[in-house]
């Protein structure tokens, strides 16, 4: 039976259990809309009338996924305003579930796909958890990883079933999803079946073997493993925890992580249902605030506008490759080798010396033995991948690939002729492209008969950890081409941002802006240790000064002339930036060039890092530089926003989402502003405090931070980047 317009059917067998099907109709996968919250109650009311002939419950899912978890538009939608509301509908929501797991009855979830946040906790309400063992059962509660908690439970339950600092550190914490043996193993599940015609079976026999249908913590004389958080183990361990996740975060904005912790803490201190309270409170905290918003908006909304293809030019057939030819074995070649042999594609690696080909091949045999290592992979797909890999120095060898790849040096007559050497060999139609950071497209395109055929393939190292794949489109790539490229990003599992040609691309530009930025600051005497503290509190993963050895001071200087060159030639001024008499002090004056220099910003010694040089104080220190900590945050911050927003008006970005995704996982903007121009959106004040702080900061530090016309006008008329 269903009730009348209901999201829950329900069938009853001849022992009595009752099997409800989750299955809301007007979704893809089951949340925590408002629908459910309405009908939750009113399925438990019923299930209560019936309580006395009913021996068991099993709570399944119609869907491809057990449950979705919570609605992410409903929250989206909460303001400050409604944290009472949302307060009391999560009160509601777990009041329902609570009455649930104390029905007196058995009740199990069984499991087929996944099962995260809301979804896993309504699972937690459950006496027993059952899943099938395939890969596409996933448990967890990553609410953490949204700037979330787990809301509905979730926070509450597990510090009573597994104690305040294994809860905390192996699940809340660090919002870890499980695989279906890691969710068993750590006793997040019961018990695996084979597939999913066994799920309710194997619940039924659980039922029929007559458990007691009560939770730990209802039964007399529980206490929660470990103690309360004073007990001493848990009193003497669990002071350190805050330090830990502000020396891990660098000080950043982790509100989320501050909420569970406090959460977890104060609700083990009194009964389930006062828990159960204090859980809501600090979750409405969180999800009427600023940063769940910008992190929601960029890795769950713009991250499926981009998974969907949003960048993707419409009318043309979906591509697979199964023959690529990577020119060059070095570490970028090397890496992309990896992942395309990983996806299923055969692989041509060619180099000048053989020697140099199998040393890149070698990189694959590493990484795969340490996923042998970890359990992630066995031999046999190991040496399936490596048989995929063929080293060469034949640009024969390439006869027949339907895509091809160059990395070599970053010298456009090297690039040219080496793609032109091997373009006779490829398939007709074939996609041709280079992995380059910054040289033009359009030009390299001049190695091809046939510069609809070429694109750029931008790759970040190391190749097989990071996610991003910037897609450069030149002036004569066909729109054919360009989704192809996204195609084969989609075939690898690299995330796709299409960019259009310009020097630096976007991501490269704006990092470079990160940078510049940075080293003015050390021009105008402010100590190098507080630029970097700066940088690492507002959330960047690593210090610009730090990231500037690692490039080097040379080829900052480098992508500096080579700017100016193409400026003055299309007959612009070159402006001249406050980092640039730095750079140039620090390499013809102190012979500081960088970390492969042995001496940059930091001092190394046998290559390893050391401490900052303590030069930098006497060759550019004032005794009072007279910017604020806060400046220096937002200088770097609003710096490559206004970047970001140049690149969308010029063309160079097409959409938002490639803005906000290319930022987070390309540059490492701080993850807690949801990328550039979300940063830009959500400031206080939204876009019109954004342009009055913009113009603070040119008046105190240059032009270069004046709010372009277009960003003054969306703020007028109340916009925001979307």
């Amino acid at each position: 039976m269903r009730f009348e317009n209901s999201m829950f059917d329900i069938e009853r067998d001849d022992d009595g259990i009752v099997v409800v099907t989750m299955d809301d109709e007007t979704q893809s996968a089951n949340t925590m809309n408002e629908r459910f919250q309405r009908e939750l109650p009113e399925l438990v009311a019923h299930l209560e009338s019936v309580r006395e002939t009913t021996t068991g419950i099993v709570i399944a899912s119609a869907k491809k996924t057990f449950f979705a978890g919570g609605d992410l538009g409903w929250m989206m939608a909460m303001t400050r305003d409604d944290a009472g509301l949302v307060e009391r509908q999560l009160d509601l929501m777990k009041a329902a579930l609570r009455r649930l797991e104390t029905i007196g009855r058995p009740v199990v979830s069984v499991i087929d796909g996944a099962a995260l946040g809301g979804g896993f906790e309504i699972a937690l309400a459950s006496h027993r958890r059952i899943a099938t063992r395939g890969r596409g059962v996933v448990v967890g509660l990553p609410e953490v990883t949204l700037g979330l908690l787990p809301g509905a439970g979730g926070t509450t339950r597990t510090v009573r079933m597994f104690g305040l600092l294994p809860a905390l550190q192996d699940i809340l914490l660090p919002g870890r999803k499980f695989s279906a043996q890691e969710g068993l193993d750590a006793g997040l599940l019961d018990e695996l079946v084979d597939d999913a015609s066994q799920l309710v079976p194997a619940a039924r026999a659980w039922i029929l073997a007559g458990p007691d249908p009560t939770q730990p913590w209802d039964r007399p004389g529980y206490e929660i493993p470990g103690g309360r958080p004073d007990a001493p183990g848990v009193a003497r361990e669990l002071p350190m925890l805050p330090a830990q996740l502000r020396k891990k975060s660098n000080g950043s904005p982790i509100p989320a992580q501050i909420n569970v912790l406090a959460a977890a803490v104060e609700g083990a201190q009194v009964d389930f249902d006062g828990a159960s309270r204090i859980e809501s409170r600090y979750c409405a905290d969180l999800m009427t605030g600023p940063i769940s918003k910008n992190i929601i908006t960029s890795t769950f909304f713009d991250m499926q506008s981009i998974k969907r293809g949003g960048s993707r030019p419409e009318g043309y057939p979906q591509t697979t490759f199964s023959k690529l030819v990577v020119l060059g074995a070095g570490m970028m070649g090397a890496g992309i080798a990896y992942v395309a042999a990983r996806a299923g594609i055969d692989v041509v690696l060619k180099d000048v010396a053989i020697e140099a080909a199998e040393r890149g091949k070698s990189y694959s045999a590493r990484v795969l033995e340490k996923e042998i290592s970890r359990g992630r992979l066995t031999e046999a797909e190991r040496d399936a991948v490596l048989a995929r890999i063929h080293p060469t120095v034949d640009a024969a060898d390439a006869q027949g690939a339907d895509i091809l790849i160059e990395a070599v040096f970053e010298n456009p007559e090297l690039k040219k002729s080496v793609i032109a050497e091997v373009v006779p060999y490829l398939a007709e139609g074939a996609l041709i492209s280079s992995n380059t950071s910054s040289l033009p497209i359009t030009d390299l395109a001049s190695a091809v008969d046939d510069p609809g055929r070429f694109i750029g393939l931008h790759f970040f190292s190391p190749v097989d950890r990071m996610a991003l794949l910037e897609i450069v489109v030149g002036a004569g790539t066909s729109d054919a081409t360009t989704a192809k490229a996204v195609d084969f990003a989609a075939q690898i599992k690299k995330t796709p941002i299409v960019v259009s040609d310009g020097r630096g691309f976007y991501t490269t530009r704006v990092i470079l802006r990160y940078v510049d930025e940075a080293i003015a600051l050390v021009g105008e005497g402010v100590p190098a240790a507080s630029v970097e503290q700066a940088a690492l509190q507002a959330g960047y993963p690593v210090g610009p000064l730090a990231l500037v050895d690692e490039l080097t001071l040379t080829l900052l200087r480098h992508i500096r002339e080579e700017t100016i060159r193409g400026e003055v030639a299309e007959g612009l001024t070159p402006v001249i930036h406050p980092a640039n008499a730095v750079v140039d002090r620090m390499i013809d004056e102190f012979d500081r060039k960088g970390r492969s220099g042995g001496a940059g910003f930091y001092e190394y010694a046998d290559g390893a890092k050391r401490s900052l040089w303590p030069g930098l104080a006497e060759a550019f220190g004032a005794d009072d530089p007279g910017v604020p900590f806060e400046d220096m945050q937002e200088r770097m911050l609003f710096i490559e926003a206004l970047d970001s927003i140049a690149c969308l008006d010029s063309g160079v970005l097409r959409t938002v989402a490639d803005a906000n995704i290319g930022s987070l996982l390309g540059i490492g903007y701080p993850g807690w502003t949801g990328g550039t121009l979300q940063y830009a959106s959500q400031y206080e004040g939204g876009l019109a405090g954004f342009v009055a702080r913009s113009r603070e900061l040119a008046a105190r530090y240059g032009e270069r931070f004046e709010p372009p016309a277009s960003l003054v006008a969306l703020a007028e008329a109340g916009g925001t980047y979307r």
